[in-house]
């Protein structure tokens, strides 16, 4: 079993917009149960299917999946809860590590969460200085849960 730790930040400033490439990815869930998450994702000319675990603190059980992107596609189109998540994703290098910061499409946007993954829960990084207050266990923040209550509802 794979493990997913990862800390979620609300940027506080554009300064995040220079940097990185933005990729467009589409996303989906068969299930957005949060003992249970199954999700489908597209990005590029690649395709994912990811099951995730009940969230413990910052970590959860993770197993992700290749996938043909005309397979992602029709699960998108056809199985998962609608509206899909679509958002650009931006990996930036900051001391070492890679932060991903999301902006959000549709529904969503006006949101951007900026996430790094850690090897372990305690992991110290250096925060940059565009990542403002954590979110990190906010349920409101996962991808899953703005399928059914997005952004531009709260």
């Amino acid at each position: 079993m794979g493990i997913e730790i990862e800390r979620k930040f609300l940027p506080c400033s554009d300064a995040w917009r220079s940097l990185g490439q933005p990729v467009l990815l589409r996303q989906g869930y068969l299930s957005s149960d949060p003992g249970r998450v199954v999700r489908v994702r597209v990005e590029g000319n690649l395709a994912w299917l990811t099951i995730k675990g009940r969230s413990v603190g910052a970590a959860r059980g993770e197993w992700e999946y290749p996938i043909p992107v005309p397979d992602a596609t029709e699960l998108l189109e056809g199985l998962c809860q609608q509206p899909i998540i679509e958002k650009y994703r931006r990996r930036i290098d900051f001391d070492g590590m890679v932060w991903e910061v999301d902006e959000f499409l549709g529904a969503n946007a006006g949101l951007v969460v900026a996430e790094i993954e850690l090897e372990t829960e305690n992991q110290a990084f250096a925060k940059p200085g565009w990542a403002g207050i954590e979110v990190t266990g906010e349920a409101r923040y996962y991808n899953s849960s703005l399928v059914t209550h997005p952004f531009s509802s709260w």
